[in-house]
């Protein structure tokens, strides 16, 4: 068995964590990864400002669910105030840990001088992780990269602020903001972080196998590990590589029958929580990538062709219908209904 991770007042039962990521860790896919073995799955990025003005697309993305092994919701802004009415929401909604995004590298995040273009303003950054840790009393987490570009590589700077300020835990993309994810995640340069602060540290970037994971945690001396783009398609992955860290054989990936299984309650969840057609329109994104990861058909052009068709259906019963007949022909069928999923939602939900 993996130790699993202490963060403030927090065990987490594993050393896999699974990002925030915007438009993929919805409460749908939190809820299938938790079942799936997911210790520690993230919410998407959530815009501290609007979380205080309690905007409903914005409380949407903090949900809470019954089923979740642990709830993080992560943070994003440029404010300390709306930093601190945030993170009190965020614990009012059912937080177990609070993360602030100093990592994010789209144009319109650090457009706005927030997630990673913080790690240019050092002296913002930390009033923002002092406004989060003054205002909750749940464990709050940072997540950030090597540093805006290869002439700034602050992290460590950051790392130690962010210890010095009451800041239980941080996580290092091993690229830099200028990097996007060109390249390869230097996870060499996060043991420098490692190094520099007594509080736990997560690496993250370009984990995919279990061959990565173990020559990640090697290679920093990190703590634990953050998967990313490498969940797309795969929501067992945390729990795969928490069993191959443990000294277990690793895991074979799902078979048809068990893949299907997983993608029918994923588009099935997705059209509850969202009520159709949005359900599905968010879903579609998840179907492409379910397929694309399929070593079936095995040609890759047919695999291309189907995911092309059946991200233009426009009915749930069809989707199922038409992945059920590319991956197991004339088996039989999981049913042709859209069943009820409803995920118990936290008050800052429903409001």
């Amino acid at each position: 068995m993996t130790s699993g991770l202490q963060i403030g007042d927090v065990r987490i039962a594993g050393r896999v964590l699974m990002a925030p990521m915007t438009g993929i860790t919805d409460l749908p896919f939190r809820l299938l990864a938790s079942r799936l073995g997911a210790a520690y799955v993230a919410t998407e990025m959530v815009a501290a400002a609007e979380l205080a003005r309690a905007r409903p697309d914005v409380v949407r993305r903090a949900a809470v669910g019954d089923g979740l092994n642990l709830t993080v919701i992560q943070l994003v802004g440029r404010d300390p105030e709306a930093m601190a009415q945030g993170a009190r929401m965020a614990e009012a909604a059912g937080a177990d840990i609070i993360d602030l995004n100093f990592g994010c590298p789209a144009k319109e995040v650090t457009g706005s001088a927030s997630g990673s273009a913080l790690m240019r303003t050092p002296t913002l950054a930390c009033r923002l992780m002092e406004a989060a840790v003054q205002a909750t009393s749940r464990p709050v987490t940072v997540k950030m990269r090597l540093g805006w570009d290869d002439s700034h590589r602050n992290a460590v700077d950051i790392a130690r602020m962010a210890e010095a300020t009451g800041v239980k835990a941080v996580t290092v993309h091993g690229r830099t903001r200028q990097q996007f994810y060109s390249g390869v995640a230097d996870w060499t340069a996060v043991g420098a972080v490692k190094a520099a602060v007594s509080i736990p540290v997560i690496v993250n970037g370009d984990i995919l196998t279990a061959d990565d994971a173990r020559e990640a945690l090697r290679q920093s001396g990190a703590d634990g590990l953050m998967l990313g783009r490498g969940v797309y398609g795969r929501p067992w992955l945390a729990a795969h590589l928490e069993r191959a860290l443990a000294g277990g054989s690793d895991l074979a990936e799902p078979d048809r029958a068990e893949r299907l299984a997983i993608v029918i309650e994923h588009l099935r969840a997705s059209v509850a929580f969202y009520e159709a057609p949005i359900g599905l329109r968010m879903f579609r994104k998840h179907l492409g990538w379910y397929i694309e990861q399929a070593p079936w058909p095995a040609d890759p052009l047919e695999r291309r062709s189907a995911k092309a068709r059946l991200c233009r259906l426009d009915d749930p019963f069809e989707v199922e219908a038409a992945l059920t007949q590319l991956w197991l022909g004339d088996l039989p069928h999981f049913g042709n209904s859209v069943v009820e999923f409803s995920p118990q939602l936290s008050e800052a939900d429903a409001a």
